[in-house]
């Protein structure tokens, strides 16, 4: 009996591996592949598909996967892409959004099935990525001031991820897989 147990925890594991690096490697991509750098000042931000990914894997997957897919997606992302500065605070500012809209969404055992919570969870978890890429772009800058033109973006990029992750979710949450 002890074998089997073992087994099982085994596969568990294997297969929560996986399904991490599968979030982070599609965090990644819908990052790289699909970004429009926003002409506000230098540091105005991008818009990409990175952040409805996060959603939707966080929603799919719960607080942990989430935190893990956005925290190091879009980390690598900056790393590989010349936002090199901002990939401390990506792996902080994106781990937190992922893992805070996965907790909400699967608080109660919801499990990422109620439609309301998930846009409550991506909601909340917005001001919590605005505060940690002020923070971090305050260091980098030396000023309290410079940050607040990459707000606009930040915002705009989170409501796309919002109207990405909210239809994609609701088709996939009908699929038995994800049920």
């Amino acid at each position: 009996m002890k074998a089997v147990a073992s087994t099982t925890r085994t596969r568990s594991t294997t297969f929560d591996m996986i399904l991490s690096a599968m979030g982070i490697a599609l965090v990644f991509v819908a990052t790289l592949l699909l970004n429009i750098k926003l002409p506000i000042t230098a540091n105005g931000g991008l818009v990409h598909l990175g952040t409805g990914m996060l959603f939707t894997f966080s929603i799919l997957f719960g607080p942990k996967k989430g935190a893990i897919a956005g925290a190091f997606g879009m980390g690598l992302f900056d790393l590989v892409s010349g936002w090199t500065l901002w990939a401390p605070i990506s792996l902080i500012a994106r781990g937190l959004q992922g893992y805070i809209v996965g907790k909400i969404a699967w608080s109660n055992g919801r499990k990422g099935r109620s439609t309301t919570f998930n846009v409550i969870a991506m909601a909340v978890s917005v001001p919590v990525m605005l505060v940690g890429y002020y923070a971090g772009e305050s260091i980098i800058f030396k000023s309290w001031a410079v940050p607040l033109a990459s707000i606009p973006g930040n915002l705009v990029q989170n409501a796309v991820g919002i109207a990405i992750a909210i239809p994609v979710c609701a088709l996939l949450k009908k699929v038995t897989v994800f049920k």
